[in-house]
């Protein structure tokens, strides 16, 4: 039911989230202002506003089911083999949940190309992108892999680690609607925080997966070149990390509400 739960949650948040989403992308990539991306959205038309949804409605929802349900698997596998303390062995599950989400690194590849207004004229959907690719090998799917390990293991154990204390901060619930909303802003606030921590490390994953074919760039390299092209700023590193912040509020509020909510009820 982890694995279902966590399914479902992740398709009503990219339901709601995504045309956000693609603004970030592009702020992400492109290091534009947000009235500059949402401009630019505004050109490419309302046909093209929900292009690229296919690969992470199919990406996010096997990886928050694998979030959730690998979790849960790995701490009763970790607790029952180990008699190490349970916040260590439920760190370690969050960290070994999050290494195998990186399975699905293609369809985080494939979503970066297709909302990169640089390449509308290469792809016209999800399968032609992946058919593509295919032309370069294997290792062409997982461009980006690296920035992806150093954020899910780490952001995952931060995560579980974190949600149960803050949740108990809240004030106490006494009913189903109060209980969906300390959820609601448990998540929402954890998420917001996650986001901007490892937002520099999303800036370099994109970079990195838009680029088609070629020289394969190392983690510090990408980010030197970007930090430099950015005039050495921090705050320019951080363009859209506003948004983001917002954007995650809204996404992890309604994923963790809507988990627990439907962790109820089965």
């Amino acid at each position: 039911k982890h694995y279902l739960c966590g399914y479902c949650a992740a398709f009503t948040n990219i339901a709601v989230t995504f045309p956000i989403q693609k603004v970030l992308f592009r702020q992400q990539l492109y290091g534009l202002k947000t009235k500059d991306a949402v401009q630019q959205l505004q050109k490419d038309g309302i046909r093209n506003l929900y292009r690229g949804i296919l690969p992470p409605l199919m990406q996010k929802t096997t990886t928050l089911a694998l979030m959730f349900g690998l979790y849960e698997d790995f701490s009763s596998l970790l607790h029952s083999h180990t008699s190490a303390p349970e916040l260590l062995t439920r760190s370690m599950a969050a960290v070994l949940a999050g290494t195998t989400e990186a399975v699905l690194t293609p369809f985080e590849r494939v979503q970066t190309l297709l909302q990169d207004y640089k390449h509308h004229d290469k792809f016209t959907n999800t399968y032609q992108a992946f058919k593509v690719l295919r032309v370069y090998g294997m290792r062409e799917y997982y461009r980006g892999l690296v920035p992806i390990l150093l954020r899910n293991g780490p952001s995952n154990a931060l995560f579980f680690g974190l949600r149960g204390p803050i949740k108990q901060c809240l004030p106490e619930a006494t009913s189903y609607s109060t209980h969906l909303i300390n959820d609601f802003i448990c998540g929402g606030l954890l998420g917001a925080m996650l986001g901007f921590l490892f937002f520099p490390v999303n800036v370099v994953k994109t970079r990195m997966q838009a680029q088609i074919g070629g020289e394969f760039q190392s983690f510090p390299k990408v980010f030197v070149k970007i930090w430099l092209e950015r005039d050495r700023k921090l705050i320019h590193l951080f363009r859209g990390a506003h948004l983001n912040y917002h954007r995650s509020v809204l996404s992890w509020g309604i994923i963790n509400a809507t988990y627990e909510f439907l962790l109820k009820l089965l």
